[in-house]
């Protein structure tokens, strides 16, 4: 299962303009120096394998008060408003591209980041 996950992680990942990985026991993708998503994968044997991704202002919130199921607070990155995505209970796929991406936009330069199509 988490192969399966981390490789379409991956995919969504690496197919955004200038996006490279940092591979480890918890990979880390980043755009020119600066990681927008980590994948983890039973972090500190939490049983989880999920991905971490930086959140819009205020989304953090609604989403964990919205469905606690699927969306988490994340240890370290939780308090720099990043967000958990569950990817061990059957993720809706599309989602997770979207917050990929809007993860994406925060952390990438803004030249990059308008490359992408208007979220």
């Amino acid at each position: 299962m988490a192969l399966d996950a981390l490789e379409r992680v991956r995919a969504i990942c690496l197919a955004l303009p200038e996006a490279t990985e940092r591979p480890g026991s918890m990979p880390g993708f980043l755009v020119r120096g600066k990681t927008f998503v980590w994948f983890a994968d039973n972090h500190h044997g939490d049983g989880r394998v999920a991905l971490h991704c930086k959140a819009a202002p205020g989304d953090q919130d609604i989403l964990v008060t919205a469905d606690p199921t699927r969306f988490f607070i994340p240890p370290y990155l939780g308090h720099h408003g990043w967000i958990g995505v569950r990817l061990d209970r059957d993720p809706d796929w599309a989602e997770v591209a979207d917050l990929v991406a809007g993860s994406y936009r925060l952390i990438a330069p803004k030249r990059l980041a308008a490359r992408l199509a208007p979220a």
